[in-house]
């Protein structure tokens, strides 16, 4: 192999490893990226990524601001996050080829796009999704879910 394009490869593989981390702490079932860009404009990344697609968001829930509300009625111990949001949608072309496929994949949808910046780690956002059961037409999904977490970490 050229040296050289070994080099690249190499770097770029490398450069990846640093940019997306699939898995993180939520086990092997998550697919995240993390990001150095502000927690706002992430989360519009995400919306813009799902709306622009030409899918409709079912709801936006605001977890974070849920648990800092609710932190004294269950005694929590410390604040988790700085901001949390997530979003769901579903898309009638995909679904449908998906449950067609395997009529218990209901059990994936809605699909749900998380995003997150965490009190121990300010200033680094995380964005991400569930990873579906690898195979069949659920890998579709996979990589539908993959793009919209990406162009959200990357600003579009």
């Amino acid at each position: 192999m050229n040296p050289l394009f070994a080099t690249i490869v190499a770097t770029a593989m490398l450069g990846m490893a640093f940019t997306i981390t699939p898995g993180r702490a939520a086990g092997d079932d998550v697919m995240t990226v993390e990001t150095d860009a502000a927690f706002a404009d992430v989360a519009t990344g995400v919306e813009n990524a799902i709306v622009n697609r030409g899918y409709a968001i079912d709801y936006h829930g605001f977890i974070g601001d849920m648990l800092k509300r609710t932190a004294s009625d269950v005694e929590a111990g410390k604040a988790l996050y700085k901001d949390a949001e997530f979003f769901t949608f579903c898309s009638a072309v995909v679904s449908r080829k998906v449950m067609e496929a395997d009529i218990g994949d209901i059990a994936y949808c809605p699909y749900v796009v998380f995003v997150y910046e965490a009190e121990a780690n300010p200033g680094t956002v995380v964005v991400g999704h569930r990873l579906l059961p690898a195979g069949g037409e659920r890998d579709q999904v996979n990589v539908l879910l993959g793009e919209i977490v990406t162009s959200a970490a990357e600003g579009f």
